[in-house]
């Protein structure tokens, strides 16, 4: 009870000091903690999965308060297939999420230096890398399907994820449905190598990246937590609590 008025009273607080220009964006998107972005992130999901969704932040007047500036509380690296909307699936309006979307959920040059602007300037506390069921690009790679143009190189990042499931003997759909979970896991191993600025904040405790699969059919994303090698992706250290 304790923890919900808490979050309740930050984004109070969130909305009311942007827009009475008390605060930056910067200065506020840091009152929210990635703990409570990340609740408010479930709390969304389960909203739109049981059909009993708010849609918040819609309309002239939302559209009218983010003219201003931007405050978005989560960072989405997600996939750009159709079935996958980000601000539906987590039952959000304008201004709430930063998203970042390509097919295979990767994380390459033009993601990460997305995601570097959203973390290190508009101060998100939380990233969130979002596989889902049924994915082409996965499902390409793990099949060993011919492809073509820029497609080779943007599915890249995706071998090393199909390899690990094909090393676990798993075929067919069982092996695809390892493979999207795997890419997650890359995906954020990619990010971290890639990226010394997330990798820094990560350390600080200022910003939080976990991972998460959405379900086409039933509409809820299971969430997976922080990669279980953080520590040693953030190069042997654990990374600060506080966040």
């Amino acid at each position: 009870m304790k923890k919900a008025i808490a979050v309740f009273a930050s984004v109070f607080l969130f909305a009311l000091f942007v827009a009475q220009g008390i605060a930056t964006a910067g200065e506020v998107a840091a009152a929210i903690s990635a703990d409570d972005a990340l609740k408010m992130m479930k709390e969304g999901n389960e909203r739109y999965a049981t059909d009993k969704m708010t849609h918040p932040h819609a309309g002239a007047a939302r559209r009218q308060e983010t003219s201003k500036g931007q405050t978005p509380f989560a960072t989405v690296l997600g996939c750009s297939d159709s079935r996958a909307p980000v601000e539906e699936v987590f039952d959000r309006g304008i201004g709430d999420l930063f998203i970042v979307r390509v097919a295979g959920n990767v994380s390459n040059v033009d993601e990460l230096g997305t995601a570097e602007y959203g973390a290190g300037h508009l101060h998100i506390p939380l990233i969130v890398v979002l596989g889902h069921t049924k994915c082409g690009a996965v499902t390409a790679v793990a099949k060993g399907a011919e492809v073509g143009g820029n497609i080779k190189a943007l599915v890249s990042g995706i071998i090393p994820a199909a390899s690990r499931s094909k090393a676990k003997g798993l075929k067919d759909d069982a092996l695809v449905s390892d493979a999207i979970t795997e890419n997650v896991w890359q995906s954020i191993t990619d990010m971290f190598a890639k990226s010394e600025e997330i990798r820094e904040l990560v350390h600080a405790g200022k910003v939080k990246v976990v991972g998460a699969v959405y379900d086409l059919e039933s509409g809820k994303v299971t969430w997976l937590g922080q990669h279980p090698n953080q520590a040693k992706l953030l190069g042997g250290h654990e990374e600060k609590k506080g966040h």
